[in-house]
């Protein structure tokens, strides 16, 4: 019982709605903007709106990698996601942004019985590389 718990929080977090997803908990500490990045300075993280976080997931494709689990996932514009664990199977879900959070839900799989209800983890990054809790998402 622990394990699915922890896979489906897992699983959760890798952000769910689209073509191909995960599922994993993301947990994120946003460092705040505090100077503009020089050419030795890696830019910084900073928290999206949920209109942002819209823009940046809708019609893609990305590439994610959480502490347990990796894989990809298709965040489709009408709120609908597919997601595929790497070495588990496919599953498919909802998305929506709330207050600069990525919501997602999952349905069941095999490896995923009961599927996932809702969960919402605050969501960072710029340019092709985001973190959603532990979780870092790359353009597929």
């Amino acid at each position: 019982m622990v394990r699915v718990k922890h896979l489906l929080a897992t699983i959760a977090a890798a952000v769910g709605l689209s073509a191909c997803t995960n599922m994993s908990i993301f947990k994120d500490n946003p460092q705040p903007e505090t100077s503009l990045p020089t050419e030795t300075q890696q830019p910084v993280s900073r928290a999206l709106s949920s209109g942002e976080i819209r823009s940046v997931l809708s019609g893609k494709s990305w590439r994610w990698q959480g502490p347990n689990n990796s894989g990809t996932t298709l965040y489709a514009a009408d709120g609908s996601s597919l997601v595929e664990v790497d070495g588990k199977g496919t599953t498919s879900g909802k998305w929506e942004t709330r207050d600069g959070q990525l919501c997602e839900s999952f349905a069941p799989a095999s490896f995923l019985p009961n599927g996932m209800s809702t969960v919402c983890q605050p969501f960072s990054g710029s340019g092709n590389s985001y973190q959603v809790g532990p979780a870092t998402f790359t353009l597929a």
